[in-house]
């Protein structure tokens, strides 16, 4: 690895302060959704900046280490040198993350995402898949200092949830787990089939950004129908207690958000709004790639030859990416959140397709 991180930090710098000086006008809080839209601007350039600065400082220290271990007399301390090779792979790793970041230069890779699963076919095998994913991107999270705040949940009779949709907060979450959007499929012994037989089952992905205040979406009230229920659960800590749950249906679109994560009818309405939003901000995202020819595959069903990736737990065990390639044989590892390898390698596909496509896709 070179002693230099690859990366010129003079931009976003420069970026940054002309940021400052436009905070600093008289007039900056005229507008007060622009200058949120700022400041957030601001602090995440200041993050990147942090960030890579942060990755040069432990490279310096590792280079420095190394030109002391040269120096010294005999042969190298065997356990120094698995702790700074340990050391340079977490760096190149941290590297390639942040590298990563650069290229996701939408507006709202940075920002937070919606992801909901959604049981498919094969009933309650499908149900209990569909938590086993909500889990994995759950641990995910958590291992990438991000919240996920559980909004709606439908639990299935007998085991599983039919649907769950979580706010998952954090720097890019958006720009990675839209890597994931798809149908998964799982193959196992069934632990709910008494002859203990194999089962295929599905569940789908979906991710939409969480749109920030300060985008404009036009929504007209009377094109809404709101209901308030109440929720039913399996009980625990999914079960509200109240009639505040809220749903509600966009007539124009179709669109159905549901969220009862509150007490109060209020915050859960809130909340649906921001789901709609986000479901909204993504429909018309989708119909600008439809007119230049940049949607790479139609929204297909929840079964068999749909999905992109595999989970397979028997006769062998190996998780596959139909889209990439990727595979690997540590099942266990994917479930608990491990999917990284997964996401990067499609969201490298991206960039290489971007590349051949040439500067005008």
């Amino acid at each position: 690895m070179n002693s230099e991180v690859g990366f010129d930090l003079d931009e976003l710098e420069a970026e940054c302060a002309r940021l400052d000086k436009l905070a600093a006008g008289e007039k900056f809080w005229d507008d007060a959704d622009a200058a949120q839209h700022t400041l957030k601007r601001r602090a995440s350039l200041q993050r990147t900046i942090d960030a890579w600065a942060d990755l040069q400082k432990k490279l310096t220290e590792q280079s420095e280490l190394t030109q002391l271990m040269e120096m010294e007399e005999g042969a190298p301390n065997p356990d120094l040198l698995g702790e700074l090779g340990e050391a340079l792979e977490a760096i190149e790793a941290e590297q390639g993350r942040l590298e990563f970041r650069l290229v996701m230069d939408s507006e709202e890779d940075p920002g937070n995402a919606i992801l909901s699963v959604n049981a498919g076919a094969g009933g309650v095998e499908s149900q209990d898949w569909a938590e086993i994913l909500i889990r994995m991107y759950a641990r995910w999270a958590e291992a990438h200092g991000c919240t996920a705040k559980l909004v709606s949940v439908l639990p299935g009779e007998e085991a599983g949830i039919k649907n769950a949709t979580f706010i998952i907060a954090g720097d890019y979450a958006y720009g990675y787990l839209r890597a994931e959007m798809g149908v998964h499929r799982l193959v196992r012994i069934s632990p709910f089939d008494a002859a203990s037989r194999r089962h295929t089952s599905f569940a789908s992905v979906d991710v939409v950004p969480e749109v920030s205040d300060d985008v404009e979406i036009e929504i007209v009230e009377s094109d809404l129908r709101i209901d308030v229920y109440r929720s039913s659960g399996a009980g625990g800590q999914h079960v509200n207690t109240t009639d505040s749950a809220v749903r509600i249906t966009h007539a124009s679109t179709g669109i159905v958000v549901t969220c009862q994560n509150e007490r109060s009818q209020h915050k859960n309405r809130a909340t649906a709004m921001k789901l709609l939003r986000g479901q909204l901000y993504k429909l018309e995202m989708q119909k600008r790639e439809e007119e230049k020819e940049l949607q790479h595959a139609a929204k297909k069903s929840i079964s068999f030859g749909s999905q992109i990736r595999s989970y397979i737990l028997h006769p062998y065990q190996m998780v596959k990416d139909h889209r990439t390639d990727i595979e690997t044989s540590n099942v266990d590892s994917v479930l608990d959140g491990d999917i990284d390898k997964f996401i990067d390698a499609y969201l490298l596909s991206l960039i290489e397709s971007r590349a051949e496509a040439g500067p005008h896709s």
